[in-house]
């Protein structure tokens, strides 16, 4: 049978232009000198000038980077550490606990999370949430970890230790080393699925706790303005460098490998 490439060409660029068209607009619309998105006007930057003078979208945007830095580090200590023993011990149950928050869906987990909250007396704040995301972040910093240490040269660990190194001191001087690609690309991982997230948020937040996605929420449900698209902007613009760096830093994790 006679191939047709130009059909799976063209059926690959309207997936695409679906799935990124959309964006574009955002993009687009972000530059819009009209308060309403129903059509273009001018060229402005104003909306970028608004955005940094709303307090209350500077608050929420401090707010997520807080979240997000701190769930990152914790979830990449514990998950490093998740998925070293993963990897060196035969554990049966640790997989099961590390991966089934990333499998289960957010809503059930942003519920689950909502009621533990609630039958502990742990009252729902910034707290609540850096706990949340540290719950479903572990998983996937113990993925990129487990995955860098397969591919990694275990002869060069033996060699340290019949040169006289403890396991401590194999591990620190040259286990660590060369997983540290993994474990960064993992706590950039997690800081971005921290600052993005929403569903989880929603339900482990508090009334005076609001995160940057919980904020644009709130405002599109009156209107979305171009001042909304310029903040989506912005974010977008963030996650795809931190997804870029990460790919870089541990290529062999997002080519499944």
């Amino acid at each position: 049978m006679k191939r047709k490439p130009w059909l799976l060409w063209t059926a690959g660029s309207l997936v695409y232009l679906f799935l990124y068209l959309p964006l574009v607009i955002v993009v687009v619309y972000s530059f819009n000198d009209s308060r309403l998105n129903a059509e273009w006007v001018g060229f402005t930057l104003k909306w970028y000038d608004v955005l940094f003078h709303d307090e209350q979208m500077l608050s929420a945007a401090w707010n997520s980077l807080v979240i997000g830095l701190m769930a990152s580090v914790v979830s990449t200590v514990l998950g490093t550490m998740a998925g070293y023993a993963m990897y060196r011990y035969d554990l049966k149950l640790l997989p099961v606990l590390v991966l089934t928050p990333i499998a289960i869906p957010e809503i059930l987990l942003g519920v689950s999370l909502l009621i533990f909250f609630v039958m502990l007396n742990i009252s729902l704040g910034m707290l609540s949430i850096v706990l949340a995301h540290i719950a479903f972040c572990v998983g996937f910093v113990a993925i990129v970890v487990r995955s860098r240490l397969s591919g990694m040269d275990e002869s060069l660990v033996e060699a340290a230790r019949d040169l006289g190194a403890t396991q401590w001191v194999a591990f620190r001087r040259v286990t660590l080393p060369l997983i540290m690609p993994g474990i960064i690309a993992g706590a950039l991982m997690a800081f971005t699925l921290s600052i993005d997230d929403f569903v989880i948020t929603f339900f482990t937040a508090g009334v005076d706790s609001t995160t940057l996605p919980l904020q644009i929420y709130s405002m599109i449900k009156i209107a979305v303005t171009p001042e909304v698209n310029a903040i989506s902007t912005l974010l977008m613009l963030l996650t795809l460098v931190l997804i870029v760096v990460a790919t870089r830093l541990a290529p062999g994790v997002f080519r499944g490998e």
